[in-house]
């Protein structure tokens, strides 16, 4: 078999959310600082007989199999779109480490890797912007996945601005283990005009990023506690447990803190890990600017 490798589909984490308008087609318009982190899934691509798709992992339970799957979505539209040169059959993997339905970015991560990962294994000659443009056809947050490096994202998330300067940030992922639709979340906000992210300095270390960060918002976090009250509890206690800025990550319900080093922060994860074993608690790093396109390469 001819394997080209594996790629990780690292978790998204919104900074920020804005929520500023309504297009008339009824998508939101958002304005959002996004950073990746050091974790996320895996996907892994091989020729195979037939097309097939694997998952495995903590979550591998909870992943849509059919036409909902993000992954074979991706697939199918590169060869609808490339044809002949993305024929040959193939068996993806997918090893779900990310909770699913949790504001991580998870299935458009994964969508993300796919795009990435058959176009070099299928050696379709694609620019990055043709491939982000294919992306949004499967998903708003598609582009920012692929992209993958901190950046402000607006519009319904199309419109990229990558950053060429960002810290590396120390975060504790915690979730419930309860999933939250995005749809419903932006169905309980009351107020969709609202003010933009403040002008984004040059933030070279953590306390200026956090600095930032307490300026700025999630818009999606007062609906999304209406829908799953545990939300509250879990942003109480990573500031118990240090955070210098808790905040909701996309549409919920993860929440991250943001720690001042990674003791720190793997301090915290042991101890809301041992108190709630029934949550999903991970104590990670955000990738740098300079480190973004480390994910890209295949092994």
């Amino acid at each position: 078999m001819v394997s080209h490798g594996s790629m990780a589909a690292p978790a998204k984490v919104n900074l920020a959310l804005h929520v500023t308008g309504r297009r008339a087609d009824g998508f939101h318009l958002l304005d959002t600082l996004v950073a990746f982190t050091r974790h996320g899934d895996l996907l892994e691509v091989e020729e195979s007989a037939e097309d097939t798709l694997i998952v495995s992992g903590h979550y591998a339970a909870h992943v849509p199999i059919g036409e909902s799957n993000l992954v074979t979505r991706a697939r199918d539209l590169l060869r609808e779109v490339f044809g002949g040169e993305a024929r040959a059959p193939v068996t993806l993997h997918l090893e779900k480490n990310l909770p699913v339905a949790s504001g991580i970015g998870g299935g458009s991560a994964d969508a993300a890797a796919a795009l990435r990962l058959l176009a070099r294994h299928w050696e379709i000659d694609i620019a990055d912007r043709q491939l982000a443009q294919l992306g949004l056809r499967l998903g708003a947050d598609i582009p920012m996945c692929l992209a993958s490096r901190p950046l402000i994202a607006r519009g319904i998330g199309e419109n990229l601005q990558t950053l060429s300067r960002f810290p590396t940030l120390h975060l504790v992922l915690v979730n419930p283990n309860i999933p939250l639709s995005t749809p419903a979340v932006f169905s309980q906000l009351e107020k969709r005009e609202n003010t933009a992210l403040p002008v984004l300095q040059d933030l070279p270390d953590t306390a200026s990023a956090a600095q930032w960060l307490s300026a700025a918002r999630n818009d999606l976090e007062a609906p999304a506690r209406l829908l799953v009250p545990q939300i509250a509890e879990v942003l109480k206690r990573l500031v118990q447990t240090g955070a210098m800025i808790a905040r909701m990550s996309g549409s919920g319900a993860t929440c991250f803190g943001l720690f001042p080093s990674a003791p720190l922060a793997e301090r915290a994860r042991s101890s809301l890990a041992e108190e709630h074993p029934d949550w999903f608690v991970l104590a990670t790093q955000t990738q740098a600017a300079d480190q973004a396109d480390a994910h890209h390469a295949t092994t």
